[in-house]
């Protein structure tokens, strides 16, 4: 399946540079590992897309509310970090 989302300059930029290898988003949408995200660069200034696009494909995927490691406290003072690993 192929999914089209908006993405700020900022973080498009460092997608096409290959120093973002991860992405966040609220899970309003059925994604599965093999997918296909195109990113679509969304400039906030304008509210227009910029015609930039990227293809990624999905090879990880996990959900938040899968998570129970942590109190709900710990994680309403902390919240939680999202790490890259090389």
């Amino acid at each position: 399946m192929v999914h089209h989302k908006k993405t700020w300059p900022n973080y498009f930029e460092d997608l096409v540079q290959g120093r973002k290898r991860f992405d966040i988003r609220l899970a309003d949408f059925v994604v599965a590992v093999g997918d296909t995200i195109v990113f679509e660069e969304w400039d906030p200034k304008t509210g227009a897309f910029t015609g930039r696009k990227l293809e990624k494909k999905v090879s990880y995927r996990v959900l938040t509310k899968d998570l129970s490691y942590w109190s709900s406290d710990d994680v309403e003072t902390y919240g939680y970090q999202i790490l890259q690993l090389e």
